[in-house]
């Protein structure tokens, strides 16, 4: 934007610029960001971010994420990451793969189940994982 065009070129030659003789324009008159929430803008805080301060939930000490981390797969990736894996059960004509023996634990349902029959041992499996394997005509078996 050309100067000449400016807000400032109408208030040259007046004394303060219309920021008052009293008050001032100063850089940072209440303080920077969320400054005095607890102090000087108490008021703005409790009536417009109520939860803004305190603490919420319960304390976990010494947590340790990774003892609750499942490792997982998905029903797509079964027949191309496994098919070392797969082999034929000695009771019935159907594939089977056991996770377990690999380090899975869980089979989720993403992506288009395995077109054939297939028997999955695992140590848990979602909804839809076994909704997809049984229409395919396999068994979902829970190890523990």
């Amino acid at each position: 934007m050309p100067t000449d065009l400016k807000k400032n070129r109408k208030k040259r030659g007046h004394v303060s610029s219309g920021h008052g003789r009293i008050g001032k324009h100063r850089k940072h008159p209440g303080g920077r960001g969320n400054a005095g929430g607890q102090h000087h803008h108490k008021i703005f805080f409790q009536k417009y971010h109520k939860k803004h301060f305190g603490k919420t939930g319960m304390r976990y000490f010494r947590k340790l994420k990774q003892m609750n981390f499942n490792k997982h797969i998905n029903i797509d990736r079964l027949s191309t990451k496994l098919c070392k894996e797969i082999s034929q059960d000695s009771k019935s004509s159907l594939e089977s793969v056991n996770l377990a023996l690999i380090g899975l634990k869980k089979v989720l349902g993403r992506g288009i189940s395995v077109g054939k029959p297939i028997i999955v041992k695992a140590n848990s499996f979602s909804k839809l994982a076994i909704k997809k394997i049984k229409r395919a005509g396999g068994y979902c078996i829970n190890t523990p």
